[in-house]
């Protein structure tokens, strides 16, 4: 299938699991059915042929009225466009695109056979890459020259085996480090300054090499994405020519689909408030490089879905691994992060086991409660940054580690630091881009826009029709100043729509710790029945908005568990 994704005819791919009915059945089966598959779609025949489609868009347009009233005809999609099964992938994409529509109908002799729905092309292309991406490495190993490919930032992305036997420096090495590190003379990088080709010429990159070199930069709609490098025998450079070139029309093609099928991950972080989307281009602006970035603000401000949105965007190859910094105990910390051999110690896996560095390879590494790391556990975690290798327990060699570190934390660091809690060399290693994330009484505009994504995804959810919400109550959440932030308020609206029977949610779903009569009594005299009376709310509120957890409310309260666990004993607050 290599390269080949679009010219397979859809009989070979075409889906035959396909839901019809008749026109003039109750549309409560079309409504049942595309609320328990809604990536699915229903057919609609009218004597025994194909008249219409339904799909869980066209439920949504009748959310507000009574389904036990609609017919399908008025729901349905009568102007088909259908497919025969000769038909190429390539040109039902472009059907679909030209359309906006994510499914065609395929027929044969009038009769519907199959159907193809976006995602299929989406996987086939997928596969697509990978494969091409197989190939092209294969392609380039097997040249009898060196081949480098740098990235839009100088680092290398391709270095293949002639050129690890030219330099004595294999990939792992330095795959994704910038080439100026090591041919700090390098042709390939005046490139980047004159987007000019050259073609073999004598050049000497580091002392005792001498090589003749072409390189061209790669530039794709007048944007340049890298540079291309081949170092070898004058006599052999047309034929060579010609192959890298293949292989960078092949890259062109594969990057031009990507652009075009590819969604921004920042799209899936809500609002539209100036505050957040200041955050969100400064993250923007960062994500492509390889600095370390710190993201703080409040608990529930959003720090992990940012994070993953950054690594998206980067582009980088390996995979996105979140760890809990607080979670893990510190003599576990080393077998946690670097792994370990078969047999490094009692109870040990057989096989061993990859740590955190490892498997975020080429990837991200996100640190979250990064201010919760014991300080010996952080001296460990500052010699892997500033080594950038590790060891396993129980193993004898170095393993280069080639990972973007992103750091969260809701706690004061440069305060900890004068504390002596946490390290300032630690600090600064983390803490080259640093983003504050505003708490949600700061992004007022945004309730609404979470309020209605929360909703629909939580009625969802729970097989419930979606909701609708009054004014008031919508007018109460804006003015609430949401401690717990985004993660509280998705846990109220959890709350009140599954408490609600009816089909709107009214105030008195409100849970009662958020209404005013929550803090009444508060206010005496005595300043110490006051603060007693306080501490006894602010409890029981992030208590409630953690769902009872003792260690993320106590992270909430800002105070220490064992802190939390005496107040609770004192007020007699433990269930």
């Amino acid at each position: 299938m290599f390269l080949q994704t679009y010219s397979v005819s859809v009989k070979e791919v075409m889906k035959k699991d396909i839901y019809f009915i008749d026109i003039e059945e109750n549309f409560c089966k079309v409504f049942d059915y595309l609320m328990k598959n809604s990536k699915k779609e229903v057919l609609v025949l009218k004597e025994g042929k194909l008249d219409g489609i339904i799909t869980i868009s066209d439920i949504s347009k009748m959310v507000d009225k009574d389904i036990s009233q609609i017919a399908i005809s008025d729901v349905m999609t009568d102007n088909l466009i259908s497919i025969g099964t000769e038909e190429t992938l390539a040109n039902v994409r472009l059907l679909m695109l030209k359309n906006c529509i994510g499914r065609i109908p395929v027929l044969s002799n009038n009769k519907v056979v199959g159907i193809i729905r976006e995602e299929i092309i989406r996987d086939y292309f997928y596969r697509g890459v990978e494969e091409s991406e197989q190939a092209i490495e294969h392609i380039f190993d097997n040249i009898s020259e060196a081949v480098c490919v740098l990235d839009n930032k100088g680092r290398v992305v391709i270095w293949n085996k002639n050129a690890e036997k030219l330099y004595g420096l294999k990939i792992d090495e330095i795959k994704g480090k910038p080439l100026r590190k090591y041919f700090p003379n390098a042709i390939d990088l005046k490139i980047f300054e004159t987007k000019e080709s050259v073609k073999n010429i004598y050049h000497s990159p580091k002392e005792g090499y001498h090589v003749i070199i072409s390189a061209s930069p790669i530039i794709i709609n007048d944007k340049l994405y890298g540079v291309i490098s081949t170092e070898k025998d004058i006599s052999e450079i047309e034929e060579l020519q010609k192959e890298l070139k293949k292989a960078k029309d092949k890259i062109q093609v594969l990057e031009n689909k990507i652009d075009q099928d590819g969604l921004d991950p920042f799209d899936r972080i809500i609002g539209h408030s100036k505050k957040i989307i200041d955050k969100i281009d400064i993250a923007k602006q960062i994500a492509p490089t390889n600095v370390s970035v710190l993201l703080t603000g409040e608990s529930g401000t959003g720090k992990e879905e940012f994070a993953k949105a950054i690594h998206k965007y980067s582009g980088l190859s390996g995979k996105f691994v979140p760890v809990n910094c607080s979670a893990i105990p510190s003599e576990l910390f080393e077998s946690e992060f670097f792994g370990y051999e078969r047999g490094a110690f009692t109870g040990a896996r057989k096989e061993g086991k990859i740590g955190f560095f490892e498997l975020a390879k080429d990837g991200t590494l996100f640190l979250d409660e990064i201010g919760d790391l014991p300080l010996s556990m952080q001296a460990k975690l500052l010699r892997v940054l500033q080594d950038k290798k590790i060891k396993k327990v129980g193993g004898e060699r170095y393993i280069p580690v080639d990972v973007r570190i992103i750091s969260a934390t809701n706690k004061n660091l440069v305060d900890m630091i004068e504390k002596k809690q946490f390290r300032e060399d630690l600090y600064y290693r983390i803490n080259v881009i640093e983003i504050e994330l505003p708490p949600l009484r700061e992004r007022k505009e945004d309730i609404v826009l979470f309020i209605d994504y929360f909703l629909k995804e939580i009625c969802i959810e729970n097989d419930k029709e979606v909701l609708s919400i009054n004014n008031d109550v919508v007018n109460f959440l804006i003015d609430y100043p949401w401690r717990g932030n985004i993660r509280e308020l998705r846990n109220v609206i959890e709350h009140m729509a599954i408490m609600c029977r009816g089909d709107t949610i009214t105030k008195d779903l409100i849970p009662k710790y958020m209404l005013k009569d929550g803090i009444e009594g508060f206010y005496s005299m005595d300043l110490n029945k006051s603060v007693e009376n306080l501490e006894i709310f602010l409890i029981k509120e992030a208590l409630r908005s953690t769902n009872g957890s003792r260690i993320k409310a106590a992270k909430l309260l800002n105070i220490p568990r064992t802190t939390l666990h005496s107040k609770m004993k004192k007020y007699h607050l433990y269930d």
